[in-house]
């Protein structure tokens, strides 16, 4: 089970970091003034300094009203088969490329998760992944990553 205090934690810790990087990022391009205005990283060091005060603000806040359960056993199990799958589709994209992954994840997410027949599934995957190489690779002429497997079939 997850408190609704440790997931706000979580969530303002994780936000407040990326605040800092955008901070300390900001700090190489210069902050200051300059012959022609402020420097470029004028604009994402308030940024960061904003993301990093909206984080500590929802720090305190979650810690101090944060109270019962968030998320127990089964909702964690239900969003996992939601996330890793999605993880691992991101994952393969540069080895097989976009059109067979996409094809693979829809086919998974139509047969395990949504319970449909091998055969529907398998068309409307084969179907879905065709119609997002038409689209992109034909009309609008955006080539979307082949990955290691294009490139041994010379795609």
């Amino acid at each position: 089970m997850l408190s609704r205090r440790t997931l706000e934690a979580a969530t303002a810790i994780l936000t407040g970091a990326f605040g800092v990087a955008v901070m300390v990022s900001s700090l190489n391009n210069g902050i200051d003034w300059s012959e022609s205005g402020v420097e470029s990283g004028t604009f994402p060091f308030i940024t960061g300094t904003i993301i990093l005060a909206a984080s500590l603000y929802n720090l305190v806040r979650g810690w101090l009203r944060g109270t019962g359960i968030v998320a127990t056993r089964a909702g964690l199990q239900r969003t996992a088969a939601l996330f890793l799958p999605a993880t691992l589709y991101v994952a393969v994209i540069p080895l097989i490329g976009m059109y067979v992954a996409s094809a693979l994840y829809l086919f998974g997410t139509l047969r395990f998760q949504s319970r449909l027949t091998i055969v529907r599934s398998t068309i409307i995957a084969v179907v879905a992944s065709v119609a997002l190489y038409l689209v992109f690779e034909r009309l609008f002429q955006v080539e979307l990553p082949h990955g290691w497997l294009g490139a041994v079939l010379d795609l």
